[in-house]
């Protein structure tokens, strides 16, 4: 199983990136874009992981806890690593500080399973497009341009989920397989 952890994003910003990428798609069909159904905050890929190793990661997961819900302003698009070679194109997003918090908790669950930690320093963000090779279509740095500050909408997040994904010719297909409440009500 090819599994990992996100939150979730609200149908109004989903549908408002779709119409946005929907503008932008035919300026660069030969790039990756993914289908704005699968697009999802990711808090933690697991990657290939043994069925029987699903139990103890439900487990381990069901221990992280936040004290508000994470909240998330989607604004901005921008690229990895760079504009001058990006092989991904994204939206970006300012949120909450509990956001990183919740990625050391979750980070630090897993590894105590044996999963290792993500090396990168965590930069949340909507994968929108992938570049092969990576560099930026021409004709796509003007609507980047006037849009750069684009506001997309937000979330407040109380839970996060466990998704499986598997990867298919036509591109990933998503099952959550749990959802996982975060937020430690006050009694």
């Amino acid at each position: 199983m090819r599994l990992f952890v996100a939150l979730e994003i609200p149908s109004a910003v989903r549908e408002n990136l779709a119409s946005f990428v929907e503008q932008l798609r035919p300026l660069a069909p030969q790039s990756r874009w993914v289908r704005t159904e699968n697009l999802h905050v990711t808090l933690k890929f697991i990657g290939e992981t043994p069925s029987e190793k699903l139990d103890a990661i439900r487990v381990a997961l069901a221990t992280a806890r936040s004290p508000q819900a994470v909240t998330i302003r989607f604004r901005g698009l921008g690229f990895f690593p760079n504009e001058k070679r990006p092989r991904v194109f994204w939206a970006g997003m300012k949120a909450s500080p509990n956001l990183k918090t919740l990625v050391s908790d979750i980070e630090r669950a897993m590894e105590k399973l044996g999963i290792p930690p993500e090396q990168r320093p965590f930069s949340p963000h909507l994968t929108l497009a992938r570049f092969e090779p990576p560099r930026l279509p021409e004709n796509l740095r003007p609507p980047i341009q006037e849009n750069a500050a684009r506001e997309f909408g937000s979330l407040a997040a109380k839970e996060f989920h466990l998704i499986e994904s598997k990867l298919k010719p036509s591109g990933a297909e998503y099952t959550t397989l749990e959802g996982f409440p975060f937020v430690v009500e006050e009694a």
